[in-house]
This record gives structure tokens, C-alpha cells and sequence, in this order.
């Protein structure tokens, strides 16, 4: 774990590898840390992952843990879970931000796993879509929503 990153992006059994490489430059573009947990639809020599990462890919710093409960345990008490969903409730700005925090996303074709949703109920957020016909936004697009939310509070608290 980078001590001074901003914030952190957890991917939890993400199948896209180019999803995967926008997350990583939006991820650099803020300083953010990017974790990668279970399961990978692709591998991280995937070309299509570095393609969508550039050449920023490698500068990327990438946390790769084989199962949640690997993730879990690498984490310190005081660290803050934000759980991004369709089935939250809670507008993604009304979560209370701050440096540190992470923001947990699921897989493209199902989202989170099942149990989280009971478990994490109270950190679920959701990305207000009002518009009819999309299920859900895509995941690049959610994770760069989410974290220049999340920047956008910390810069207002005076977080740098």
C-alpha cells in the first residue's frame, strides 16, 4: 500500500481487461492506488489492458489480492469502505469522503457478490441514473464518477 495515496479503487473480479486499463490511468491521474481482488477475466500481460492503459500502465501502482478475504486482511481497522451499486440507495455525494477511502466496485456483468449486500448495507452508494433503458453505467465510466467525487470533497476539506 502507497502510505500517501489520495484514495484507493478496488476491482473486485473486474472481466474487462480495457475497463481495467482506464481504471488504472484514472487511477494515476489522481494518485489513486488500484486494487485487484479474486477472480480476473483476463490477464494482467493482457494487451488489451495495457492498450486502454497506454503507456501509463506501468507507472499504475496495482495491489493484486487472490481472494477478498486476502484484501480484507491487508487493510488497517480505520480504513473506510465505500460499496458502489445499482441496489444502493445512498447518491454516491452523499457519502462522506475522505483521504484513504476506498471504493469498491464490482464485476461488469453482475456487480458485487451476493453477500456483500447484506453485509456491507450501511457503505452501499449508487451512481443516480434517471434516464430509462441501461441497467447500469459502465464500469470505467462508475469508477471515474466515484473517484473525482471522492477527490472533489477531500479538495473541499483542504485535502491535498
Amino acid at each position: 500500500m502507497i502510505e500517501s495515496s489520495l484514495l484507493h479503487v478496488v476491482l473486485v473480479e473486474p472481466e474487462i481487461p480495457s475497463n481495467t486499463g482506464n481504471i488504472g490511468r484514472t487511477c494515476l491521474s489522481l494518485g489513486a492506488e488500484l486494487h485487484l481482488v479474486g477472480r480476473l477475466g483476463f490477464s494482467l500481460g493482457a494487451k488489451e489492458l495495457k492498450r486502454a492503459g497506454m503507456d501509463y500502465w506501468p507507472q499504475v501502482h496495482v495491489v493484486r489480492h487472490v481472494t477478498w478475504g486476502d484484501f480484507e486482511k491487508s487493510l488497517d481497522s480505520s480504513v473506510r469502505l465505500h460499496f458502489f451499486s445499482t441496489k444502493g440507495i445512498k447518491p454516491h455525494w452523499d457519502a462522506q469522503y475522505q483521504r484513504g477511502d476506498y471504493l469498491v466496485f464490482g464485476r461488469e456483468s453482475s456487480g458485487l457478490p451476493d453477500g456483500f449486500y447484506e453485509r456491507f448495507k450501511d457503505r452501499l452508494v449508487t451512481i443516480p441514473q434517471p434516464g430509462e433503458g441501461a441497467r447500469s453505467l459502465n464500469l470505467s465510466v462508475s469508477v471515474g464518477i466515484g473517484l473525482y467525487e471522492a477527490y472533489r470533497q477531500i479538495q473541499i476539506k483542504g485535502g491535498s
